[in-house]
């Protein structure tokens, strides 16, 4: 079995959205097949600075392709820096395809694309207790000493 990593395809659509459900489902974020649809239609058209990419497995002997995992990036500026950085939104393997390289094949191509776009580094952020995701992590990155607020908005 060999992983190869491209950019989203329309016909990636209903793969995507199993994935990302996912993905969502891991995170206790509520169901939303509509909040599915508008951020695949913002991957696929690169809306908002996205870009999307999808692991494929490829079976040698076996005919076609199967969809394995899914990462979502978007450029974003570093004003204390004056640069830029590429941001990983999102990345999903299949619980079934977990360990076949998928993750790692994703976050390297996150890096050449940082690399041949200049930007400064790949960042993204994981749950403290996404023990898994954090041991392919470790592999790949440096963790950073800074904590993640959310504050809603208000007031307008």
């Amino acid at each position: 079995m060999s992983i190869f990593v491209r950019d989203v395809v329309a016909e990636d659509a209903a793969r995507w959205a199993e994935l990302y459900t996912g993905y969502r489902t891991f995170y206790d974020i509520p169901r939303d097949d509509d909040a599915v649809a508008t951020t695949w239609g913002w991957v696929l058209r690169r809306e908002h600075g996205m870009r999307g990419l999808v692991a494929v497995a490829r079976d040698e002997g076996q005919p076609g392709d199967h969809v394995v995992g899914l990462a979502n990036l978007r450029h974003f500026a570093r004003p204390s820096r004056a640069t830029f950085a590429l941001y990983l939104d999102d990345l999903f393997t299949d619980p079934e395809a977990r360990g076949l390289g998928a993750a790692t094949a994703l976050l390297d191509q996150a890096a050449r694309l940082a690399a041949e776009d200049g930007a400064e580094v790949v960042r993204w952020i994981t749950a403290s207790t996404n023990a898994t995701a954090r041991r392919v992590y470790d592999a790949h990155a440096t963790a950073t000493n800074f904590v993640t607020y959310d504050m809603k908005p208000r007031g307008v």
